[in-house]
């Protein structure tokens, strides 16, 4: 029985949830499948403001991909480029949501589960959470397009000791690496992460949008062109940036709209 990815959403954030129970939310090619579709329907909603990222329960965000359905999905090199091209195609979903997204992280985040907490844009994690990628005992190697996202977050010599070492790292070392973004305690872990979502959600949505596209032009490189440069400042034709300063004027709470 293959496993599921869920959604459900509260106001104006939404919740993915991986879910394989019995597996610790191992990720199969049906997930993958689903993963993608869902957050590119998400990615289109302009009424949501922020997307979670969790595993079902408080044991595993995801413990890899599932490795019983290798045997049949990755066998030959064919099925094993279908089988990546699927499950890159959910990690570019996530990079490319237009939303913030927020990783809430219990448990192990092992594998394919780290690959994908490494494309969201914030990893809060609680205190007994597990971090590494030991697939050197299962005698494969990482995917390339799959290590491009764990190479940007926490560099080439924290990547290289996570793969040749196949060691499990704890929350306190995973943050000191850059892997994550904030420690709680673990009976905190999941108020942190709406309560960020919530801060992230008070904010002008169309702001929170630009930030990340102006962010990832930036580490691609280059010179920005003078043409980049005036359309950094696209908010001045916005609603909710005349709602900003007026609310500022007039010491109030603004109300985006995101236009």
């Amino acid at each position: 029985m293959s496993g599921r990815v869920l959604c459900t959403r509260a106001e104006n954030v939404a919740t993915v949830t991986l879910s394989n129970p019995g597996k610790l939310n191992a990720i199969d090619f049906a997930m993958w499948q689903s993963l993608a579709e869902i957050v590119a329907e998400l990615s289109g909603d302009d009424q949501l403001r922020c997307v979670i990222v969790r595993g079902d329960g408080d044991q595993a965000f995801a413990a890899g991909g599932d490795i019983e359905e290798f045997l049949s999905r990755r066998d030959t090199v064919d099925r094993a480029m279908a089988y990546h091209a699927q499950a890159g195609a959910a990690l570019q979903a996530l990079a490319d949501c237009r939303q913030p997204t927020i990783a809430l992280l219990q448990g192990a985040c092992i594998g394919g589960g780290l690959e994908i907490a490494a494309q969201c844009d914030l990893r809060i994690c609680a205190q007994s959470s597990r971090f590494g990628a030991p697939i050197n005992r299962l005698g494969f190697s990482m995917y390339p397009a799959e290590m491009a996202s764990l190479l940007r977050l926490a560099g080439p010599a924290c990547l290289l000791e996570i793969l040749l070492e196949g060691r499990i790292l704890g929350a306190t070392e995973a943050l000191a690496k850059g892997l994550v973004t904030r420690v709680v305690a673990d009976a905190d872990v999941v108020d942190e992460a709406y309560t960020s979502a919530r801060r992230i959600g008070a904010g002008a949505p169309l702001v929170a949008r630009w930030h990340k596209q102006w962010l990832r032009r930036l580490q691609e490189g280059g010179p920005l062109s003078d043409e980049e440069l005036r359309a950094s400042f696209a908010f001045l034709d916005s609603d909710d940036y005349r709602e900003g300063l007026a609310a500022f004027m007039e010491k109030r709470k603004p109300q985006f709209t995101g236009r």
